[in-house]
């Protein structure tokens, strides 16, 4: 019988935490990290390796415990006015095999009470390829709306990210998809209840979300010269 990955105790670790952020706390409650989120976090992405491989063999669910798909919890903040060491949310990218050589999309998952959510695409994507993005959707707008205007996608996902407030310079301002010509972020998601992180239904319901969004991906790949 199929056992849940996440725990009440999932949640309650970061809710403590966020209460309580600060090393002496933390060093004081790693077992519980490890115990209630990392282990069972990076076996969860070890789980999802071979459904994600029949969405696309390009892209990677990497269960390392340094370097891999789990960003770390320590916060970088260097140039934050918030100095806090810890992230109180837990996420992993499923990125792709050249993700190291090059601006490509991801799949995401993020865990926050009350606020997980699933999705993917390109956040923050660098400006050749925003560029690179954008005249795609000018040249495929017809692919673009079936990746993104599809009941599979949109009965699930929002995109969402940053925009532009004016078209981008060189783009024509009439351009029946300008809405989406003019973001900056490329990416959609979808919020899911804190119930469905810790039952048994965790990882079917990641691979068929990850199965709506792959249109998408599969978009923004194509638009920068990536093998989906």
């Amino acid at each position: 019988m199929a056992t849940p990955y996440f725990s009440k105790a999932t949640f309650r670790f970061l809710r403590d935490l966020k209460a309580n952020n600060n090393r002496v706390w933390f060093n004081d409650n790693k077992a519980r990290y490890e115990a209630d989120l990392r282990q069972p976090f990076l076996q969860l992405i070890a789980d999802l390796q071979a459904p994600l491989a029949k969405i696309s063999p390009h892209f990677v669910a990497d269960p390392r415990s340094q370097g891999g798909s789990m960003f770390r919890i320590y916060r970088d903040t260097r140039f934050a006015n918030d100095k806090t060491p810890y992230k109180t949310w837990s996420g992993a990218r499923l990125f792709h095999e050249r993700a190291r050589e090059v601006d490509a999309p991801s799949f995401y998952m993020h865990f926050q009470q009350g606020n997980c959510f699933v999705g993917g695409g390109k956040w923050h994507p660098q400006s050749q390829s925003i560029k690179r993005i954008r005249e795609f959707i000018v040249n495929n707008p017809a692919a673009w709306k079936k990746a993104t205007r599809s009941k599979g996608f949109s009965s699930h996902f929002t995109l969402g990210g940053d925009t532009l407030i004016r078209p981008p310079r060189g783009f024509d301002p009439q351009h029946e998809l300008i809405a989406d010509i003019k973001r900056k972020d490329f990416v959609a998601s979808e919020r899911f209840a804190d119930s469905i992180a810790i039952s048994t239904e965790l990882k079917p319901f990641l691979v068929d979300r990850f199965k709506r969004i792959a249109p998408m991906v599969d978009y923004l790949c194509a638009s920068l010269d990536l093998e989906f």
